[in-house]
């Protein structure tokens, strides 16, 4: 199995000019862990929940403060090929809890999350 078998085909995004507020109505609603941040069509960072709790904790404002201003910017991104072995490898030594899965047309194809990864391995086993 790999990171393609887990991507859903709809990439759940926003744009660096989104609001703090606005990526995290937008998470809640849609049961997200992050937002892949594209401009264009271009991924250039993530917004995650740590980010949003960095941020709570520097009292920033949500309703001003942009996406752009606090997301992981330029992440690893990974190949659809990549077997989930490897990528639950890679997250265990990076820390990270989303992998941007980018194809060779530089395509954004969508964010595997932790919690995808160990649904995956576990039907593995």
């Amino acid at each position: 199995m790999n990171l393609q078998d887990l991507v859903s085909g709809v990439a759940h995004h926003c744009g660096p000019d989104t609001t703090l507020r606005e990526a995290a109505a937008a998470m809640d609603s849609q049961d997200h862990g992050s937002l892949a941040v594209v401009d264009g069509f271009d991924l250039v960072g993530l917004i995650t929940e740590r980010d949003l709790r960095r941020a709570i904790s520097s009292s920033v404002d949500f309703d001003t403060t942009k996406v752009s201003e606090v997301m992981s910017k330029d992440p690893d991104t990974f190949d659809p090929d990549l077997d989930v072995w490897d990528a639950a490898a890679w997250i265990a030594e990076s820390g990270y809890r989303h992998l941007p899965v980018i194809d060779e047309a530089g395509e954004l194809l969508g964010v595997v999350s932790i919690r995808d990864l160990l649904r995956a391995l576990i039907d593995t086993v």
